[in-house]
């Protein structure tokens, strides 16, 4: 289908093409032949193919890799407030459906979303913002007005919206980094900088302004809630506890005791926090969790917990991140007895499930144990994983027996 209207067109090889029709977003330099019409950074472009065929419209990237970020397959519409007010409320439609509490969730993911380079994670009534797209930053004030009137429509009140622009990513695009409060019209700023949270019966404190991405980790709620549930009775331990999700989740189980470990004291800091906020005892450790699992007596705990940082971050360090993993995989089967439990995961789209579950296997095989697979999960529901965009797909949660 052939389309006149005025915005610019850039043109991509059959290449491009297939990778359009079988549903991925993105269209990389590689694949772009040409660009007609006048067009600068951000703008919103019509992707064709070699032949003319309408393929999509997005943003255009003149300074990454990615030249144009899908965000609509209908050559009929006008991409006008309307447009991005329809958007916003399917995907938040999409939250009141799938998740069990709203009071903090992400409300946007990106191009899960079809709202490619925009994160959005609702903490009360905060939101924090993060725009990792050009196209995405020149709508931002038609954007952010039309998030706050979604939530309140439904009834929820917003007293403003943070944003933490302060990513590596956004100098791929050419943005400048910057974080602070966003003017929304008729109010005034908040004079806070932290909230709290409830999840999974736990409430936590949200440090927005200079916590790590957005303030708190939401895509592994579900995953907190069945590690809990295991934990009754049991010795645990929780390495790179963050601000101690995993830890208060097993505390509130019914654990035993509860050891949680992390490098960063202003992490345990925040945990301790968390603890007391909900009365919960847990024993935290700074130290480096490789180091402190050298030390570990063997049967000390029953189950152990790894949640790690991503350990890779690009294709060719992949072999490299194998190894990371399959080291502190190993360290913790080999200080469980046979019966005890370990939840381990990864957050890189870079580590897929099928080399995760192989590295599993080959620490099992090394250790001498066998391994009963009791769950294997992914991130929370507000994370949408696009089956036809593979990156949209990066938490794999395993927990298992060791036998």
């Amino acid at each position: 289908m052939k389309i006149m209207r005025d915005y610019p067109q850039v043109t991509v090889s059959k290449k491009g093409e297939r990778w359009l029709d079988n549903g991925h977003p993105w269209v990389y330099e590689s694949d772009v032949t040409g660009i007609t019409g006048n067009h600068e950074n951000g703008d919103i472009v019509d992707v064709i193919g070699p032949k003319g065929k309408y393929l999509g419209s997005g943003f255009l990237s003149l300074a990454s890799k990615i030249r144009v970020r899908i965000f609509s397959r209908d050559s009929s519409s006008s991409y006008d407030e309307d447009f991005w007010y329809r958007r916003i409320r399917y995907a938040w439609q999409y939250r009141k459906t799938v998740m069990d509490s709203l009071q903090s969730c992400r409300m946007i993911f990106g191009e899960s979303d079809q709202l490619p380079g925009l994160t959005v994670d609702k903490f009360d009534k905060i939101l924090v913002t993060q725009i990792v797209t050009y196209g995405m930053e020149k709508i931002r004030d038609t954007v952010y007005p039309l998030l706050v009137r979604v939530l309140e429509e439904d009834g929820f009140e917003i007293d403003g919206i943070y944003q933490r622009n302060d990513v590596n990513n956004r100098q791929l695009e050419g943005l400048e980094l910057y974080k602070g409060w966003y003017q929304l019209k008729d109010r005034e700023i908040p004079d806070y900088e932290e909230t709290v949270i409830e999840e999974n019966g736990i409430r936590y404190y949200v440090d927005f302004v200079n916590g790590q991405k957005t303030g708190y980790f939401l895509d592994q709620k579900r995953n907190r809630r069945l590690v809990g549930e295991i934990a009754g009775g049991k010795k645990v331990l929780d390495c790179f506890t963050h601000t101690g999700s995993f830890a208060l989740n097993c505390a509130y189980g019914g654990a035993a005791s509860v050891t949680a470990v992390d490098i960063s004291q202003t992490a345990l800091d925040q945990a301790k926090r968390n603890a007391e906020l909900n009365g919960l005892k847990v024993n935290f450790v700074q130290a480096d969790v490789f180091e402190y699992l050298e030390k570990v007596r063997k049967k000390e705990f029953d189950l152990i917990i790894l949640d790690p940082p991503a350990f890779t971050k690009s294709r060719k360090t992949v072999d490299h991140a194998y190894n990371g993993y399959l080291e502190i995989n190993m360290k913790a089967m080999s200080l469980l007895s046979r019966g005890g439990y370990l939840a381990t995961c990864s957050c890189s789209h870079f580590m897929p499930h099928e080399l995760f579950e192989k590295m599993l296997k080959e620490a099992s095989y090394r250790t001498g144990y066998q391994l009963k697979l009791i769950s294997v999960t992914q991130q929370n529901r507000d994370h949408p994983i696009m089956l036809n965009v593979p990156e949209t797909d990066y938490l794999k949660f395993y927990i298992i027996q060791i036998v």
